[in-house]
């Protein structure tokens, strides 16, 4: 190989993109776990089509997989793509706009027919010139008949061979990035281990992609991304379902509980039931409810009975949990409620992102029901946040709604497998005293009752949703009934004590404090950084838990002159610090379109501000 024409880069952003049925998400998650397993750190970004089955070849249809690799941190998957993989021409007119400027697109020159152009809504024969294009280095490579002729003597047919041109797509990426093959033909090889035929075909074609790239070195370089320098340990790349099913595993077994989960599939939340489903060999039981209402009901009898007991949902699915979630805040159970937040109201954009779900989180139920909100940050912050989220409810009581999203459900990062051993002891609230005990007696530190189940002799007590006195026995009494309201939401107020400081990224004081919330958090302070190496005046807290708020919520933002609030909605998070904050102007950024932020779109709106 020519060394001059390799080129080593810091970071790169490189986007696959066409059908739903050319396998990019595949692509891309093998082209991430194989960059992962070189050492570069890595961040992901899977979008799907709202549609199940958009008609094929159109913008609606498309499928696309965004992966940001580098050897320094990697926070984001990246505003825009160096590289873009386009399988087909409706894949051109949904990244346009997504491509970082004298960026390379790739594309399969033999799907850009005269039909498939109409298809994707080009008016013209050069989609390029059409999306304003011309400045980019653009290769054409006739992937679906290079497919073909590499598999021409293994007795498939046609529909069988272009199965297998995702496969080609990402042999030439793997050498223009210099990945190695071996974890790519295990993967497969795995996969297809009965149907030899096909791993055979699929590993062809691949390596048929990674020579056909040596080709092409007089049109491109390859490139070099080294390792990170990270943190020594056990590293998997991990999207932010599995690591929030891995999260509560943990903490059933710290616990000493069997876990339950009793839930409804949802996109984007699903992905928590599979892979809670595939661990019954850690004594996992899960339960596929009929609807929402049994999924919650059920994780509340296995509440009652004494389970870590936890269920999943997204947007829609905790509308309809509401009630259930109510019963919950009245019987004092120890409940997890994951939401998976996706593009709303209604069923809205079910593989879209957002965050929409706050006020319905804290305020969304009848009556004064108050429980714990807490939201994970990045894809492997899932882990910690749903062990924190169960330590939470386990301790005080009490439900917790923990909060991810589809950016965080979907995407993925390294992490770093922690032990068991350094992980923050749980200690269940255990009724112990059968003689004394009562089943609303309290904890005057906490106001946490005791957990009692059945099994355990002379602790049995009534339970149920009306309104109780110390007993346990229902209570119509009203001086009972306000007494026991504001009980609640003390009690709730008094996790405050679990709840770490917060913590400010930049200066302790300045000109702007950049705030957010949840799945935010990569995009916020990789501007922050940006802005920061540039000389500017701004600083980053982020939250993680939301109610309650950190004990030092108000003193950090008295230290700062100016505050804006980054939020993937219209404004909720901004509104409830209105109320629980006074005092302080609050100013916003938000977004409202299904995708995260961008890096680029949050320098603006602060370096605005600053000049103001």
């Amino acid at each position: 190989m020519n060394n001059e024409r390799v080129i080593e880069l810091e970071e790169v952003a490189i986007r696959f993109s066409g059908d739903s049925g050319d396998g990019m998400q595949l692509t891309g998650t093998l082209f991430s776990d194989a960059a992962a397993l070189i050492g570069n750190d890595i961040s992901t970004f899977p979008d799907y089509p709202s549609e199940i089955r958009a008609p094929q070849g159109t913008v609606g249809g498309v499928s696309g997989f965004q992966v940001q690799f580098g050897q320094k941190q990697v926070t984001t998957p990246g505003d825009y793509a160096h590289v873009l993989i386009a399988m087909n021409p409706a894949a051109i007119k949904a990244n346009a706009r997504f491509m970082n400027p004298g960026g390379t697109i790739i594309y399969d020159s033999d799907s850009f027919t005269e039909k498939n152009l109409q298809k994707a809504g080009y008016k013209t024969d050069d989609p390029f010139s059409e999306s304003n294009l011309n400045d980019y280095r653009i290769i054409s490579v006739p992937i679906s008949s290079l497919t073909r002729e590499g598999l021409k003597d293994f007795g498939l047919d046609n529909k069988s061979i272009l199965r297998s041109k995702n496969m080609f797509a990402l042999g030439l990426i793997c050498w223009m990035f210099n990945r190695p093959l071996d974890y790519i033909e295990e993967f497969i090889r795995s996969k297809f281990g009965k149907k030899p035929v096909v791993a055979d075909s699929n590993i062809k074609v691949l390596h048929d992609g990674y020579n056909y790239g040596i080709s092409l070195q007089h049109m491109t370089p390859s490139y070099i991304v080294h390792p990170a320098d990270i943190t020594p340990g056990t590293y998997r790349n991990v999207n932010g379902n599995y690591a929030t099913a891995w999260g509560f595993i943990a903490a059933a077994e710290k616990a000493g509980l069997e876990l339950f989960l009793g839930s409804y599939p949802i996109t984007p939340a699903t992905d928590i039931l599979t892979a809670l489903s595939e661990r019954k060999d850690l004594g996992v039981k899960t339960f596929q409810a009929e609807d929402e209402i049994s999924g919650i009901a059920s994780a509340i009898g296995a509440a009652f009975a004494g389970d870590l007991a936890i269920t999943t949902t997204s947007g829609p699915g905790l509308a309809l949990k509401s009630e259930a979630i109510g019963l919950a805040v009245m019987a004092e159970l120890p409940l997890v409620i994951v939401n998976v937040q996706r593009g709303g109201p209604s069923t809205g954009l079910p593989t879209k992102t957002e965050q929409s779900d706050l006020m319905q989180a804290l305020y969304g139920r009848n009556g004064e029901s108050p429980v714990v909100v807490i939201a994970a940050g990045t894809p492997s912050d899932c882990f910690y946040y749903a062990y924190k989220a169960a330590k939470i409810a386990l301790e005080r009581m009490v439900p917790v709604i923990l909060l991810t999203d589809g950016f965080l459900g979907n995407g993925s990062e390294p992490f770093r497998i922690p032990k068991l051993s350094d992980l923050p002891d749980i200690t269940p609230r255990f009724a112990k005293d059968a003689a004394s005990f009562k089943a609303y007696e309290r904890d005057e530190n906490v106001l946490a009752r005791q957990w009692a189940f059945p099994g355990m002799a002379g602790f049995e007590h009534r339970i149920g949703g009306l309104e109780k006195n110390e007993l346990g026995t229902a209570s119509h009494d009203p001086e009972n009934h306000e007494k026991n309201t504001f009980i609640r939401e003390e009690k709730v107020q008094r996790v405050v004590d679990m709840v770490p400081d917060l913590e400010v990224c930049g200066d302790e004081d300045g000109e702007v404090l950049a705030v957010g919330w949840g799945g935010t958090y990569g995009h916020i302070i990789s501007a922050v950084r940006d802005l920061r190496k540039e000389g500017k005046d701004v600083s980053l807290a982020h939250f993680n838990y939301i109610k309650p708020l950190p004990k030092n919520t108000a003193e950090v933002f008295s230290r700062f002159k100016k505050i804006i609030v980054c939020e993937l909605n219209r404004g909720q998070f901004a509104s409830y610090l209105r109320d629980k904050m006074p005092g302080f102007t609050y100013h916003q950024l938000n977004k409202v379109k299904g995708l995260p932020f961008t890096v680029v779109e949050i320098k603006i709106a602060i370096e605005k501000l600053l000049e103001e």
